[in-house]
């Protein structure tokens, strides 16, 4: 065994690329919250939508037959004007010769705009009774309608039934609405017309406290004398008929601009239009036919705001020009409407985007999940063939690389498994100024175990890129073996590992590695991903010939290519996967040996199993970017870029950036539109998943027990990796460089005989 002591360590002064990292390290939280928050603003655009959409929070809940005792007889035999000045209850007649033409439901982008164009012909105004989530959706024709002369009143913000809802809901349905208005154009409203109401004889026990409410709070409620029943789609001369009134009597009068196809509407209205102004009709807004009443009663009219929000508003300066029944919007409220429209106009467009998306990752994964199960059988099949061969056996000796850095708790296992090696090997373990005596370790081990084949060579701290390039430089033969210092080889590991090396246009060959401590949930998941992520994608990626990433763990190089595409590089933090794409790009093969296996310890707590898949994550896009060149160079380098690079975006960044769009989507779906279709869906992708987790183990002859796990690992552990991959893509935008980071170990995988 022969050491190699550097002379006395100096102190220095930290270099740039430590300061970078420094400043790095402390922007981590930031990033780490910035993630969450895109989770959870993903959350909220959506259930935005499906309130807007009244998926969330919807009540199709439609009374019919309950008692009016408790309703004042004279509000019953009343006129379709309800308001409650002074506290009394009164009700208003349409004069006369009068429509009050009014609309329901809107407004809706196809015939709300049709409507007021036939009104602006006839040159007559109308009242829209309009519904908040719409009025946010389509805020620029509410603009239109209040700019064209016409009224607009509420309609709640959901169409639900308010005799069903609570106080606070009752108030919550008319704030939101004024809101809205005020967002869209800038006005609130005094009045009010409830969902599936009809005259006033049809006003109930349950609907009348709601009636008593509001109009406490300044709203007046409007009622039906006329109804075309248009929603029925009857035919245009029936609705013409239903709508007209009977001996020149007044009427407020019921059409609707939404809620359904409104073609007969659009044909009826013209034509009635010019037919009760043959009739001598004049039409107005609710307002025009309160005022024409009390004018024709020598009263004169006035109207209060609703009390607290709905009239913040009030009637300032610039009211004049403003229908009777609305007031301007100002102060918090106008604000408040516009940030609600603002909210609308993003969820509006972000959710068609992320459906979009959603479909697109399904394919994505779908097609990925095939390509592996069809490719990873055919690259079983040619490999497992009993005449398939590398070329001659290779039996010269080769150096085993073991970079080290506070390693005591895993030298000696890692040690103890290569002296058992069946292959002919030289060890170089490369301390990385370490300060917990493992160099020491490796010594007494090596020296208690008879090898005489072991090199401990010490170095300052400069990462684990340089304690390889030094392996490297040390090593005394052409094939190099590297694996990590937490890392133990099963007996046959290195002999099964160069045999690819009998075929000279092999440059570096990929290992399968195993986790050792996967009793636990968090190892059992790791398990899951190692064997179906890793290993099935690298028998995929061995028959496309682009393999990205030679594992850490257990990879195998000839020294001459190594030399050529410049050593480990420290420009990224995937030391592995940038060396493996500079090899691609220097026409070097790169090829997996599935019977190579090497047993390592994966992360035991959350935490490190973030700092470990940040790493990875974040140092996989540096490198892709490093090589970006690729995409348009020829020959091999031109090959990996055109056939490897996308797939590796797809499908390591992504498709897992999106991923989690099937867990919310789904948890959306559950709860607020189908449960037992939603439930189902997910069921079937978890159930293509379970095939190839399942084909996978069969193919690495592992036990089935740990699939038991995947359905845990799908809900928490899917999850996670999107938060560590957004943490990436925000640190990759924002700069930053982390140094070899080193994870807490225990030393818990022994030997591979030891592992079950």
């Amino acid at each position: 065994m022969t050491t190699t002591t550097p002379s006395r360590r100096r102190r220095r002064a930290p270099s740039r690329i430590e300061r970078v990292a420094g400043r790095a390290a402390a922007l981590q939280k930031p990033r780490v919250i910035l993630a969450g928050l895109l989770l959870l603003a993903l959350t909220s655009v959506m259930l935005l939508d499906g309130y807007l959409r009244a998926e969330v929070g919807g009540d199709q809940r439609v009374r019919t037959g309950a008692s009016s005792g408790k309703v004042p007889d004279k509000v019953l035999d009343g006129g379709p004007i309800l308001t409650f000045r002074g506290g009394q209850a009164t009700t208003v007649s349409v004069p006369e010769k009068t429509i009050a033409l009014t609309f329901d439901d809107g407004p809706n982008p196809t015939w709300t705009p049709q409507v007021l164009a036939i009104l602006r012909k006839y040159d007559i105004p109308a009242t829209f009774f309009v519904v908040g989530s719409m009025v946010s959706r389509y805020p620029s024709i509410v603009g239109d309608m209040v700019e064209q002369g016409n009224e607009v009143g509420i309609h709640t913000f959901t169409h639900v039934d308010l005799s069903y809802q609570s106080d606070a809901r009752v108030n919550r349905e008319m704030q939101q609405t004024q809101l809205a208005l005020a967002g869209a154009a800038g006005i609130t409203t005094t009045l009010f017309r409830a969902p599936y109401s009809s005259e006033t004889d049809a006003i109930d026990n349950y609907s009348w406290p709601v009636y008593k409410k509001l109009g406490e709070d300044g709203y007046t409620s409007v009622f039906v004398d006329t109804d075309s029943d248009d929603w029925k789609r009857p035919g245009v001369s029936k609705i013409i008929k239903w709508a007209t009134p009977e001996d020149g009597e007044g009427a407020s009068v019921l059409f609707h601009d939404a809620g359904g196809e409104r073609s007969q509407t659009i044909k009826a209205l013209p034509a009635y239009i010019e037919k009760m102004k043959a009739k001598g009709y004049t039409f107005t807004t609710i307002s025009g036919a309160i005022q024409k009443q009390e004018a024709a009663s020598g009263a004169q009219a006035q109207q209060g705001g609703p009390n607290g929000r709905a009239g913040a508003g009030g009637a300032g300066p610039g009211t004049s020009n403003l229908q009777a029944a609305h007031r301007e919007a100002t102060g918090a409220t106008l604000y408040e409407g516009k940030a609600l429209i603002g909210a609308v106009a993003v969820a509006e467009w972000a959710v068609p985007v992320l459906s979009v998306g959603l479909l697109v990752v399904g394919v994505a994964v779908l097609g990925r999940f095939g390509m592996m199960l069809i490719l990873a059988r055919r690259h079983y099949r040619q490999r497992n063939r009993r005449r398939f061969g590398w070329g001659p056996t290779v039996h010269r000796p080769v150096s085993v690389i073991v970079p080290a850095y506070n390693e005591k708790e895993c030298i000696a296992n890692t040690l103890e498994s290569l002296s058992r090696s069946t292959h002919p090997i030289e060890i170089i373990v490369v301390d990385d100024g370490s300060t917990d005596g493992t160099s020491e370790i490796a010594r007494n081990a090596a020296h208690a175990l008879g090898m005489t084949n072991v090199r401990v060579v010490r170095q300052e701290n400069a990462g684990k890129p340089a304690a390889l390039n030094n392996g490297v430089g040390s090593a005394s033969h052409d094939i190099v073996v590297m694996m990590d210092g937490d890392t133990v080889f099963e007996p046959d590991t290195v002999r099964q590992l160069v045999q690819p090396f009998a075929d000279p246009g092999v440059g570096a060959v990929a290992g399968n590695a195993k986790v050792g401590n996967r009793n636990t949930v968090i190892g059992a998941w790791q398990h899951i991903e190692y064997v179906m992520g890793f290993n099935l994608d690298r028998r995929m990626y061995d028959l496309l010939r682009c393999i990205p990433t030679i594992p850490g763990a257990i990879g195998a190089f000839r020294r001459e290519a190594v030399l050529e595409v410049g050593g480990m590089s420290e420009d990224t933090l995937a030391e592995d996967t940038d060396i493996t794409i500079a090899m691609h790009r220097a026409g070097w093969r790169v090829v997996y040996q599935e019977h190579a296996r090497a047993w390592t310890e994966a992360p035991g707590s959350l935490g490190q199993l973030w700092s470990q898949r940040y790493r990875w994550s974040y140092g996989t896009m540096q490198a892709l970017w490093k090589h970006r060149k690729s995409l348009t160079d020829k020959g091999p380098s031109g090959r990996f870029g055109r056939v490897g690079m996308p797939l590796v975006v797809i499908f390591q960044i992504v498709t897992p950036v999106f991923a989690p769009l099937i867990d919310v989507f789904t948890v959306y779906s559950m709860i607020f539109v189908d449960f037992k279709a939603a439930l189902l869906a997910w069921l079937a992708v978890l159930a293509v998943q379970l095939l190839c987790a399942a084909y996978a183990f069969r193919l690495d002859r592992e036990k089935y027990r740990y699939l038991l796990m995947m359905p845990l690992q799908q809900l928490a552990y899917r999850q996670m990796m999107y938060l560590v991959l957004i943490h990436s893509c925000v640190t990759a935008m924002t700069g930053g460089r982390l140094r070899w980071q080193k994870l807490k170990r225990t030393g818990e995988v022994g030997t591979p005989a030891g592992v079950s």
